[in-house]
């Protein structure tokens, strides 16, 4: 679980909730019809602009805010000078029997192509065509969360205009526009608050998870290309220790 998020939204709720209490009682903010305009408004117009299986598999993506596994960068440099070091002394095919002790899908298929015997060049080729679409999987999630947070404000407004008409439609009646007013206003906080507080926010913290996991990807596939090549395993591990800040540079050799 990420704690930065949860602490966020958290935080960031609670204050805004204990904001709306000073001034009186917290149903003041809530109204029915400014609530369609806003959220349903957002959801059709995001549909109009993105296919239907896109918007739902966003749904899938948003677990990634709240919930994250840091990239293992050491062990996963670690296992590539053990891998380095059995393939030197016993051959490539040996790497076989390490292959039930990976988890990551990308990690496994690209020891599978090194075994199976492809030139480093088809290796490559392979891997950064599934580096690319995993990132533009990622991209298209942070995106579509970018454009409801733009859609968001948008519909807000929309919601004001019309209660702005359905004011001034009933000036004759003076006692009617203060409460007239507010809620037309209050479409425009329901439109800020759910594109600054949680769209735009969500489509960065993506755009990060996705950041990480294209490194992580991108030093598997070096690794694996360094296998491939026979190189060895103390230039394999300083190769890919460029891929991490220094503060996590731990040498396996002594």
């Amino acid at each position: 679980m990420d704690l930065a998020s949860i602490i966020g939204v958290v935080s960031a709720f609670a204050l805004v909730f204990v904001a709306m209490t000073f001034g009186g009682s917290i149903i003041y903010f809530f109204d029915p019809a400014s609530v369609m305009v806003v959220v349903g408004g957002t959801v059709g117009v995001t549909l109009i602009n993105y296919p239907l299986k896109e918007v739902i598999r966003v749904i899938s993506v948003t677990k990634k805010v709240f919930f994250h596994r840091p990239q293992p960068y050491g062990q996963i440099i670690s296992q590539f000078v053990e891998y380095a070091t059995k393939a030197r002394r016993e051959g490539i095919l040996a790497l076989e029997t390490s292959m039930s002790e990976l988890s990551d899908p990308f990690f496994k298929k690209g020891l599978q192509l090194t075994i199976d015997g492809l030139e480093p060049q088809a290796i490559k080729e392979i891997m950064e065509t599934e580096i690319e679409y995993v990132s533009e999987r990622h991209r298209q999630g942070a995106e579509i969360f970018l454009t409801m947070g733009t859609f968001a404000p948008a519909m807000g407004m929309i919601g004001t205009l019309i209660g702005l008409v359905q004011m001034l439609r009933s000036m004759d009646d003076p006692s009617s526009i203060g409460p007239a007013m507010a809620v037309a206003i209050i479409t425009t906080f329901y439109g800020s608050v759910l594109a600054n507080m949680m769209f735009l926010p969500m489509s960065g913290k993506l755009k990060n998870r996705s950041a990480e996991e294209e490194l992580a990807m991108e030093l598997i596939l070096n690794g694996v290309l360094a296998i491939s090549r026979g190189d060895n395993p103390r230039v394999i591990e300083q190769k890919l220790f460029s891929f991490v800040p220094p503060g996590m540079r731990q040498s396996v050799f002594k």
